[in-house]
This record gives C-alpha cells, structure tokens and sequence, in this order.
C-alpha cells in the first residue's frame, strides 16, 4: 500500500514514488515509450530504501511513525477482528466520552469485552474523539465494561493508542487521576483474561489504565512511555527541541520494554510501517491476541489476579538481577 502521507525522514521515498507515478502516467497516455523497465528499477530502488530506511529507526522516527494518522485505528481493528460488535455509551454518572469506545462481541468465536482508545481520521472525527485523549468518564466508562466483563466470565482486550489522558480543567474537575487510578486498579483485579496491545501510542497512565493486563503486547513501531518526548525534553532540557534525545533516553521502543519485562511481546510490522499495511497488521493483531488468551483461558480467576500481580511486581527485576549477576 502506498501512502500519500510522508513523514520528514521519508522524503526520499516520497520522491522516488511520485516519480514512478508519473512514468505509469505517461505509459498509461502513450505517451511514454518502454518506460516499464525504469518504473520496475525505480520500485526496486523504492523498496529497497524503504526497507533499509525502517530496519533502523531511532526512537524517535518510531515515535512519529507510531503517532501516524494512516495506522489502523480501533474502529479498523473491531471491523475486520469483532463479530456482532455492540457498542455500550456512558459512564452512569456524568457521560459519555468518545475519546475511549468499547462494546460486546465476538472475538474469534469467542464472546468477549474490546476497550480501546479513537483518535479519529478526519478533522471532524479527531475532534469528536478528542483525538484519543479521554476524560474521567471515558476510564469509568471502561469500569463499567470491565465490570459487566467479570460478572459474565468474558474476557476483555483492549487497545491502547493515546498520547495520554486529557489534561485540561475539566477533566481535572471530575477527577481524573481518581478515575485513572480506579481504572488500574479495576483491570488488576479482573478474574477474567485481560490482553492489551500498544497499538500506537501508548501515553502515560492515560494508557495504563487500560493495559494493566494479563498480556501487554505492542506493535513493532509503536511506543510506551510515562510522558511524551516532547514533555520530558520540556522538563529535562526546557526546550521542545531536545524531543529526541528524551525519546532515546526514556526507552520507549518495543524492543527495549521487552527487555525490561515491561511488555511480553512485539507484534512484528512489514516494511514501511502499519499505516502501508492496514489489513496485515490486524490479522497480526488478532492472531496474537487469539495465542494469548488461549494460554490465559487455561487460568482460574484466582491465578488471572496472581499472574497479573506478578506480571506488574517483577517488571524490571529480572533485568536488574541479571545485571547484578553479570556484576
């Protein structure tokens, strides 16, 4: 799939493309003679850029690609992923908040609970959605699922993609941080199967709050961190200009939260990102979540708790010991 959408650091296959386009245009008038071996040259040269381009993304070029508008969304996931989907609105207390969807439906066969953040495609969607950045009512609305989730034995997947909760006065008014924390907490104490996978972003406790899983799983070219790159290097350096610096020094990468333990697995992309290949990435997707709750589903509610606690108690021990060791 070729996108229209180019990153900065993409500018060379971008050029590459529009000249291919222009030579099947010509060939496509008549008015281009034996032009197909140049357009087949330039797509080897296209490909093959773009392949030594992505096997060597920094942090920080992931962390553009992974905030790419073209990568699937969760709407896309729940079309192709989720049968007989029902969208369930509101929290019971205030509102509904488009920023965070959910429903029923069937996973694989199998009933289950979807949770995930909506950034939206279009302006006007983006802006309905809150380009993915919820309010209280949006994490209360997922207690609510998950509690509906628990009382009926179903288990809940979630998607993650924001670039964290919304921090405006509002929010803050209704209790956001007792919101987030009360939506931890409920997706600890699940007696069902919980698999959250970093689709995108994956944002502060904005994102937490719904990844607190069995299995925490992320996308090749996604990313994870307490803070965007942009508000660590305001932080550390009081200048925006040090994003990427922030970005290497957080460990915000697929790779380096697997070695961390903090995630248990990478969902490989083909070349070029999720945002060229849509309909692959989500059977990708599907396919391992399908693998992980098939292991999970042989648990009782009692040893999902456990292995939840562990999971999240361990989180950087092992590393830490093994460092100790080779010490």
């Amino acid at each position: 799939m070729v996108t229209n959408n180019y990153l900065d650091f993409e500018k060379p296959i971008a050029e590459l493309e529009k000249k291919i386009d222009e030579l099947v245009a010509a060939a496509s008038a008549g008015t281009g003679a034996n032009v197909r071996a140049e357009i087949t040259k330039l797509r080897e040269k296209s490909n093959k850029a773009l392949a030594d381009l992505y096997a060597n993304l920094d942090p920080w070029r992931k962390t553009k690609v992974a905030r790419h508008p073209d990568r699937p969304h969760f709407q896309d996931y729940v079309d192709v992923l989720i049968k007989d989907y029902t969208p369930l609105a509101g929290d019971r207390a205030f509102g509904d908040d488009e920023a965070i969807q959910g429903g029923l439906g069937r996973f694989k066969k199998r009933p289950c609970v979807i949770i995930g953040h909506e950034k939206g495609k279009t302006t006007e969607e983006r802006l309905k959605h809150n380009f993915g950045m919820a309010r209280p009512e949006g994490y209360r609305k997922a207690i609510r699922l998950m509690d509906m989730a628990d009382k009926f034995g179903l288990p809940v997947i979630s998607l993650v993609d924001t670039a964290g909760a919304f921090p405006g006065l509002d929010a803050e008014a209704r209790g956001q941080a007792e919101a987030i924390a009360r939506c931890t907490e409920r997706c600890l104490t699940l007696g069902v199967p919980m698999v959250s996978v970093i689709a995108g972003e994956g944002g502060s406790g904005g994102a937490v709050a719904i990844a607190s899983a069995n299995s925490v799983l992320m996308l090749e070219n996604s990313i994870y961190s307490v803070i965007s790159p942009e508000g660590a290097a305001s932080i550390l350096y009081r200048t925006n200009d040090k994003a990427k610096d922030a970005a290497i020094g957080m460990k915000i990468t697929a790779e380096d939260l697997k070695e961390l333990g903090v995630i248990d697995g990478i969902i490989k992309e083909p070349v070029g990102g999720a945002h060229r290949h849509a309909a692959s990435v989500i059977d990708a997707v599907g396919k391992a979540i399908e693998t992980e709750l098939v292991k999970l589903s042989k648990l009782s509610p009692i040893e999902l708790k456990q292995n939840r606690r562990d999971r999240f108690l361990n989180i950087g021990r092992s590393l830490a010991q093994t460092n100790a060791v080779k010490k």
